[in-house]
């Protein structure tokens, strides 16, 4: 068995091909320019075979470009060996890009799908799989099922009508066996959220981060009922497209890799809404209300009107001045949703036994969005206050290999920063470090054990020797345990770990640098510090004290060093959704803010210099322990009472809790307080 590939760089492509080396045998040829070699090269190696052999050629040549030599000696018939033909021929490459203007979608879309068929023919393929789009139905109003495709429906972008004219090449001028696959939107990983450029409902994003930011998460926001979409994640796509290849007999048919069911408009973005912590929207008339009373036709219901009001000419340039300026094009905004119901049950029959189905949204839309946020929203970078500070500084952070510190780094990087990664795990600092350099940036790894003394020596020893100057340092590993004094009498331990890690190797690494800064006359320290210092709540003394001995620390310090241009900032941070706090299982269902937005604060601090960054809940509870502290503990002791200790401390196997209405009603009330 052989594979041929194309578009093997892109998004859709790269999953693909670890898909067929998971799960199939044989040579996977793969598409590749030959100023790209490097860069497929690299993916060559991710994707862990050397079963996946680059071919040069190009998209806008005849034939693809490719060899003739090469092409004689993978012809099918052609001999033995690596003669022995290509059996599956997959087209993927092509723009998927609602803004990209004709003649682009003509050449990418049209004329690279007529390149890669005359290559496909010249080899005598088994079967050639053509990746089109739902966007080939166009217009089409009512159920567009699996065995249609030209019905008059109206095409009404360059995108839709050259997804439409290059599947219609297939159809009528293939002389090789053919498959088509439709897939609607997709968008990234359901496990993973990866995702490789801002589209589709992405372009969203930042408009519901700012109304995050800026509105409490209980505001009701009335909507309007915009039609329905359909998205898909593109481990679904790669996965069904595997198996429907290989399922004999189904040569000459189309497939529909879509959510069986209509997504809403609102349903989906109300999805995303919820995963940013944003407020979500209501719909009080909506088509069912108006289709249910008979009351309006489709042209007249508020989605129809609305679209075609977007995408006449003066909404555009008006959308263009406005909506555009926070990153969302015009021409998307006229593409929300689909005119065409899309029936899959040929491809859901077809998958039947296989495993293989869309999951729900609502089940991956946080991990979607946790990935944007951490890896595609350049809202920091843009900043020029940011830049202005962080451009070309080295920045040593520590916990970089995860959750706050990573995210931390990304950023740093991303504002012309230079990041210094410390954590103990040097194939985690790796991976960061190598996903900043692709991006771009520059990034140094140290890996140390921070509990260890005498190892952060050698670490500063390093940094101060190897680097040209330490402007900024981030004191973010951190070690957190929640238990009650009542199960703690045999765990002294549990105190002595954590002064090692969030007090000692802390204040031991300060020190190890601070005489690199007197000589810059310059130096920024930021301390991760907790709300929980503000807040003492129960189950944490071991935690809270080791965070409050910092905290004094650097306060006292800092009469000490501020002649010498050297500052602090302490961060009472509230809760985060990091791997520290995974061991609680009742945190799963409290509110929680994401490590981006923990990044966001870091960047805060070094930016602005504060002496601390406090939320008002934190505030408000050392207010409270200092005007009103009986009150304020029996508070705190009867928040001890609804929270046990977590199955975790108390060594035993996780079970469900007794007072879980009353656990989530507090923790909803005391956003961001570890309980």
């Amino acid at each position: 068995m052989a594979y041929f590939v194309t578009g093997a760089t892109g998004f859709i492509g790269r999953h693909l091909v670890q898909e067929l080396v998971d799960h199939r045998e044989g040579t996977i040829f793969v598409l590749c320019r030959e100023s790209s070699l490097a860069r497929m090269e690299s993916l060559i190696e991710s994707w862990g075979s050397d079963r996946v052999v680059p071919v040069i050629g190009d998209l806008g040549t005849d034939r693809l470009g490719v060899d003739e030599t090469w092409v004689a000696e993978h012809r099918t018939g052609a001999g033995t060996g690596v003669g022995q033909g290509i059996d599956h021929f997959f087209h993927l490459a092509a723009i998927y890009d609602m803004t990209a203007d004709d003649a682009t979608n003509e050449k990418l879309n049209v004329g690279g799908t007529r390149h890669a068929l005359e290559l496909a023919e010249a080899l005598q393929v088994g079967c050639f799989h053509q990746v089109s789009s739902v966007a080939a139905a166009g217009e089409y109003a009512g159920t567009f099922d699996e065995t249609m495709f030209d019905e008059g429906q109206h095409l009404p972008s360059p995108y839709h009508r050259t997804k439409f004219e290059s599947e219609k090449i297939i159809r009528t001028e293939a002389t090789v066996p053919w498959r088509v696959y439709r897939p609607a939107i997709v968008v990234g990983h359901s496990e993973t959220g990866a995702m490789d450029k801002v589209d589709g409902p992405y372009y969203f994003f930042p408009l519901m981060k700012l109304m995050r930011d800026n509105l409490p998460g209980w505001l009701p926001l009335v909507g309007v009922d915009l039609g329905d979409t359909n998205v898909v994640p593109v481990d679904y796509v790669a996965k069904a497209m595997d198996h429907l290849a290989h399922v004999p007999g189904r040569d000459g048919e189309a497939f529909h890799l879509v959510n069986p069911d209509p997504q809403p408009v609102v349903d989906m973005i109300n999805a995303f809404c919820k995963a940013a912590g944003a407020p979500t929207f209501a719909t009080p008339i909506d088509r069912r209300t108006t289709g249910a009373l008979g009351l309006l036709p489709r042209a007249l219901r508020p989605s129809s009107l609305i679209n075609g009001v977007i995408r006449s000419a003066p909404a555009q340039a008006v959308l263009d001045l406005t909506v555009g300026r926070l990153g969302i094009p015009a021409e998307v905004l006229a593409h929300t949703s689909f005119a065409s119901v899309f029936d899959s049950r040929r491809t859901e029959k077809a998958l039947a036994g296989s495993g293989i189905a869309v999951p729900d949204l609502e089940g991956y839309a946080r991990t979607l969005w946790g990935y944007w946020e951490e890896n595609l929203d350049e809202a920091t970078g843009r900043d020029p206050k940011n830049r202005e500070a962080l451009q070309g500084k080295y920045v040593v952070i520590t916990g970089a290999s995860s959750g706050i510190g990573q995210v931390t780094a990304l950023k740093v990087a991303q504002c012309g920063g230079i990041p210094v990664l410390v954590a103990r795990g040097k194939d985690k600092l790796e991976e960061t470090r190598a996903t900043i350099e692709r991006r771009g940036g520059t990034a140094h790894v140290f890996p140390c054990d921070l509990s260890d003394l005498e190892a952060i020596d050698t670490l500063c020893e390093q940094i101060t020797t190897e680097l040209p100057s330490v402007d900024y340092v981030v004191n973010n590993a951190g070690r957190s345990i929640r238990r009650s004094l009542k199960l703690s009498h045999d765990r002294f331990h549990d105190f002595e770990r954590t002064m090692q890690l969030n007090y000692f190797g802390a204040i031991r690494l300060v020190m190890g640098l601070i005489p690199a800064m007197r000589k810059q006359k310059r130096g920024h320290i930021v301390n991760i510090s907790s709300i929980g210092v503000q807040t003492n709540p129960p189950r944490f003394s071991a935690y809270v004290a080791s965070k409050a001995a910092l905290d004094s620390w650097s306060n006292v310090v800092s009469s000490e060093l501020v002649g010498d241009g050297i500052t602090f900032t302490g961060i009472h941070m509230p809760l985060v959704r990091t791997p520290m706090i995974a061991p609680t299982k009742i945190y799963d269902k409290f509110p929680t803010i994401s490590p981006a937005q923990a990044a966001d604060l870091v960047i805060k601090a070094m930016v602005e210099r504060p002496h601390e960054i406090n939320t008002m809940l934190g505030n408000a509870g050392a207010i409270a322990h200092t005007v009103a502290p009986k009150l304020a503990f029996r508070v705190l002791n009867m928040a001890y009472h609804v929270f046990p200790d977590s199955a975790a401390a108390k060594g035993e196997a996780v079970s469900g809790g007794t007072r879980e209405s009353e656990q989530i009603m507090l923790a909803k009330v005391f956003k961001g307080i570890h309980w």
